[in-house]
Order: structure tokens, then sequence, then C-alpha cells
């Protein structure tokens, strides 16, 4: 029985990894599981220099997941190559490395920093606010996401997967804005943008007023925006997006994910990822599936 897949020529054990901004670099999580079992390990967000976030409190609860305005707090990628990639290669897993930046020239930075790591994927968050451009998502606007997703194909070593924002009136034309451009893949979604109000407080819950969805309520419209993308682009997507156990992971795999993502439920059940990992291989067991790859996209 075979669950290996492959992205632009790397070879994953399984279709498992985690969602970036759940997991850091792995530390945290060495007492629950271990790393080497994963597909691979998808890194927090890391930028030219630290990034402090926004202020607090930037976590809540929601019915069915939770909000949060992190602000992509991260140590800089400096410390990150000399402390998260050695910890990250004591495990048999890929890596991929996630890249934010408030300039085209800030993700290049990063990205031409970490050329000649020991990494296998760079995933790119086209979330950032572009400071030159109004503080609009990257990811929000086609010519924006051609443009930065072209300057970092030109420098990268790695294969570059660009990280779409569900906060789009057109999700498919941003796929298609990054294929255009060189992109090797897509995962999605990003978290979508909500808000929570303190009635008793008569105030925001988190001092950013607006935070990122993520959770099982998001599962449905991931599922059917993977799906669409699947049906318009050619190249592999990672998808996530309130992924609590196997059955959610199926249902990406089925409508186009070459991979999954599992990510608010590391906060919840740390070894979300393992059982996820198991559910699909007695799935396939179950059903007389021999090549994961059978169900990739099987749903059209």
């Amino acid at each position: 029985m075979n669950t290996q897949v492959q992205i632009a020529g790397v070879t994953f054990k399984n279709p498992v990894t985690v969602a970036s901004g759940t997991f850091g670099s792995g530390m945290e999580y060495g007492d629950f599981l271990d790393l080497s079992k994963l597909g691979a390990v998808t890194t927090k967000g890391v930028a030219p220099i630290p990034w402090a976030g926004n202020p607090t409190p930037r976590v809540t609860e929601v019915y069915g997941g939770m909000l949060n305005a992190i602000g992509l707090q991260n140590p800089g990628i400096e410390v990150f190559c000399e402390r998260d990639i050695p910890f990250l290669k004591g495990f048999d897993t890929k890596i991929i490395v996630n890249v934010c930046g408030k300039t085209e020239d800030e993700y290049v930075e990063v990205v031409e920093r970490l050329a000649d790591e020991p990494i296998d994927m760079l995933e790119i968050n086209v979330s950032c606010p572009n400071v030159k451009e109004g503080a609009i998502a990257f990811g929000q606007n086609t010519k924006a996401l051609e443009s930065i997703t072209s300057r970092i194909k030109s420098v990268a070593k790695q294969p570059v997967i660009m990280k779409l924002s569900p906060n789009v009136t057109d999700i498919t034309e941003m796929a298609r804005a990054a294929e255009s451009a060189g992109a090797d893949g897509l995962s999605l979604i990003n978290t979508i943008t909500g808000m929570k109000i303190d009635i008793n407080r008569r105030t925001f819950v988190l001092a950013n007023k607006t935070g990122g969805l993520s959770g099982p309520a998001i599962r449905p419209v991931a599922v059917r925006m993977v799906y669409q993308v699947a049906q318009t682009v050619k190249i592999p997507i990672i998808g996530m997006g309130g992924i609590t156990c196997a059955e959610d992971a199926l249902e990406f795999i089925l409508a186009g994910a070459t991979m999954v993502a599992v990510g608010a439920m590391n906060f919840v059940e740390p070894d979300t990822t393992l059982r996820v990992i198991a559910g699909i291989e007695d799935y396939m067991k179950r059903n007389g599936v021999e090549d994961i790859n059978e169900l990739i996209g099987a749903v059209r």
C-alpha cells in the first residue's frame, strides 16, 4: 500500500503536514508525537527580521473554531536558520518553510537566505499586507500576486508553494495568477476574516478587532475552494481548513488536494496528525485502495 505523494519533485512519505502558525517548528510538540511520522513539518512564518506581532489579546475561541490575530510574530530568519532548521533535520520528515514579509523585497530577502539551507520547499504567505500598496494583501490582487510569485521564483532554489487567501471574490482567479507566474503548487485556504464582540464590556475581544477564523467551521468553504481550484489549475494543492480527523482529510484529497495540513486541531489534540495518517491508511485498507494517488481528485 503506497501513501507517498509528490509535489514539484519532492516525495513525501504520506500526505499529511501541519498548517503554518499552528505548530511552531515542532519543538513544542516533541513530547506529544514523533515528527518523523509526518509527511512534512510546515513551519511558522519567518520574516527577514524579528516581528513582535499584534498587541494582546490576540486569540479567542468561537463556536466551531478560533480567531487569531497573532500578527505573524517570529524571531526572524537568522534565529530560524541557526535554531529551527537544525532541530527539524533531526527527524525523518520534509521541511516546508513558510515565508512572510511586508514588501516584495522582504520576501525575496528571506527566500535568498534560505536558498542554500537544507529545506525541501517554500510556502509563501501572501496574506501579508503589502505596505507599499496601501496594506492590501498580496493575495487579494492578481497583479500583486503575479509579481511577487514571479520575483520569488526567479531567486528560489526550492519549489515554491503560494498560500492563497480565501478573502477574495474568486479564488480561481488568484490560483490562475499564481500558476501563470510560475508557482509550483498552491496551499489553501488561509483563515477567513472574522470578529468577536464582548457584549458585557461592549468592546472587541481581540485587540486587533478582527482575526483569522480557523477550525471545523471553515471546512466546507475550504473543501469547496480546493475543488474549484483543482478544476482550474494543473499544479498540485495542499488543502487545509478545519481538518479534525481522517474523514475530513479525505474530503480534501477527493476534492483534488495532493496533501493536507492540520491546523487548529493541533491546539486541541496535539496528536491529531498521527490519527489522520492512521485513519487514511485504514480507509485505504478497507476500501482496497493500493495507492493514495488514486484518491486525489477522484470526485469530479
